[in-house]
């Protein structure tokens, strides 16, 4: 299935390397060498996934991303020559669903872009919707429709999220380490640090406080994390 990407990067060798290798991949692409034209673009475009560059002119990827969230959830995979564990941080906790730092391999940039796509992908048969819609406390999720709700309100959950939630609601009572986290809402042979879980987990954790849980993910110290009982506050 062709998706489309948008790329945003000032470096021109870097475009083409990243478009070229999207390309062969079967996607189509449009490029934009700012922040500012890339806000444009997606307005304009409304991309599958946006492969955004930290550090650019005009305004940079955390700002665009900061902007695109406001109203969106579509996939930003962030690709940054800076590789201090902070800017790794801000950028998920900001709404990233991967971190990519330069130099880079095109061929894992295309598998980190297929593996957000394909958990993106909503595309089910429909007489197995029901075995994959779950509910626990006054969480549901149904993941043929790509749609949590907590209380009957929906949440905005980037692909990543989505997917570590439905991991963990498929067994409530199980504690879940890293690693594991790591395994469901990965491709494999993909390298992410224990940090980026972490990252994934205080995001959901956020948007479902604002909605009203007080705890959806339990802490399981010294082991992982496990889904909580999901009532009101």
């Amino acid at each position: 299935m062709t998706h489309h990407i948008l790329v945003v990067d000032d470096d021109p060798h870097i475009q083409e390397v990243i478009s070229f290798a999207l390309k062969q991949a079967g996607h189509s692409v449009t490029i934009a060498r700012d922040g500012r034209e890339g806000l444009e673009q997606y307005t304009r475009q409304k991309p599958d996934l946006i492969v955004l560059d930290v550090g650019m002119p005009e305004m940079d990827g955390l700002e665009l991303c900061r902007q695109i969230r406001k109203s969106s959830e579509t996939p930003i995979l962030f690709l940054s020559a800076r590789d201090e564990e902070i800017d790794r941080i801000l950028g998920l906790e900001l709404g990233g669903d991967d971190y990519v730092t330069k130099p880079f391999s095109p061929r894992e940039l295309v598998a980190r872009v297929r593996a957000i796509l394909k958990r993106l992908s909503k595309e089910m048969p429909e007489d197995a919707e029901d075995e994959q819609t779950f509910v626990h406390g006054r969480l549901t999720l149904n993941a043929a429709r790509h749609v949590a709700k907590f209380d009957g309100t929906a949440l905005n959950l980037t692909a990543l999220e989505f997917a570590i939630l439905k991991g963990l609601m498929a067994r409530p009572t199980f504690v879940f380490t890293r690693e594991q986290i790591i395994n469901m809402a990965y491709s494999h042979n993909i390298h992410v640090a224990d940090r980026t879980v972490d990252s994934h987990i205080r995001n959901i954790r956020a948007k479902f406080s604002s909605a009203g849980c007080a705890s959806v993910v339990e802490t399981v110290h010294g082991i992982g994390f496990r889904l909580s009982a999901c009532e009101s506050d």
